[in-house]
């Protein structure tokens, strides 16, 4: 088992709601992402997500894109990736981390160093969980269970467009927790609904077992607050590389850290749940 399942158990027990902040490995400065994650970490971040830098970031939108440039030209690639991992957890070890990604760079790590290579390090490197964007439920179960053998999670993306199908698939292999993308387009983009939101985890719901996260368009307090009150989890990304890629290298993680405090104490200002509800159960 990772770290994220007894994560999502211990917040559920105290009545509270996940808070997930992504960042960019490497951005803006390669040597301050420990730095970063730690300080996020202890302002209260509940799992992180580590993005992993990639030239062709189809779900992403200009800023993040922006970010996966400015990590690449400072040769921030899977293993390094690994390396801030194992920098982290010398530091932090039970904040869980979940790598969030695309197929083509752990391809090409298993191409170089060999058959399932991503999977051994990432374990022993301290990952929790990963996210492939690109990865479909219906052509991955060999490594979904690669992944769960060495314990960690396979996380989905779940969309407006998901249709019932594909929420059942989703559901069969899906491990950690659900992101359900609040949003039609990418990172960044549109204008959240949250009546839109509050519609769709309950159908979410009826295929997942698991808890729900819900990310894209979540950018300051009242928006993390909005969608807390309907998903197990608020997911927060583009807002912060924004704030990251202003700020000098001695102020990064201190920035970092007081925004993610800010979201937390907003999450924790909602009111408990008014009955024992188990993230992600069957309705």
């Amino acid at each position: 088992m990772s770290r994220i399942q007894p994560t999502f158990e211990a917040l559920a027990a105290a009545g509270r709601k996940a808070l997930i902040p992504f960042v960019t490995a490497g951005d803006p400065y390669p040597d301050a992402t420990v730095d970063i994650m730690v300080a996020m970490a202890r302002a209260g971040a509940d799992v992180i997500e580590l993005g992993v830098p990639f030239s062709d970031p189809m779900a992403d939108g200009p800023v993040i894109q922006k970010a996966a440039e400015r990590a690449l030209a400072q040769g921030v690639d899977l293993s390094r990736v690994l390396d801030m991992v194992r920098g982290f957890r010398a530091r932090d070890g039970h904040t869980p981390v979940v790598l969030m990604g695309y197929a083509n760079p752990i391809e090409r790590y298993d191409l170089k160093r060999g058959a399932l290579a991503f999977v051994r390090d990432a374990q022993a490197a301290g990952v929790d969980g990963v996210l492939v964007v690109d990865y479909p439920p219906e052509e991955v179960e060999a490594f979904s269970a690669a992944l769960q053998a060495a314990d960690m999670d396979l996380i989905f993306l779940l969309a407006p467009t998901s249709t019932e199908m594909r929420m059942a698939s989703v559901g069969r292999l899906a491990s950690g927790y659900v992101y359900y993308v609040s949003l039609r387009g990418v990172t960044g983009a549109g204008h959240l609904d949250t009546e839109a939101v509050a519609e769709a985890i309950p159908r979410i719901r009826r295929h997942v077992s698991i808890p729900v996260g819900v990310g894209f368009g979540i950018r300051d307090a009242a928006t993390a607050q909005a969608v807390g009150r309907h998903a197990d989890a608020v997911v927060i990304g583009s807002r912060l590389v924004q704030i990251l890629e202003a700020q000098p290298r001695d102020k990064v993680a201190a920035s970092a850290g007081d925004f993610i405090a800010e979201i937390r104490g907003a999450l924790d200002a909602l009111p408990a749940p008014q009955s024992a509800h188990k993230p992600g159960a069957v309705a």
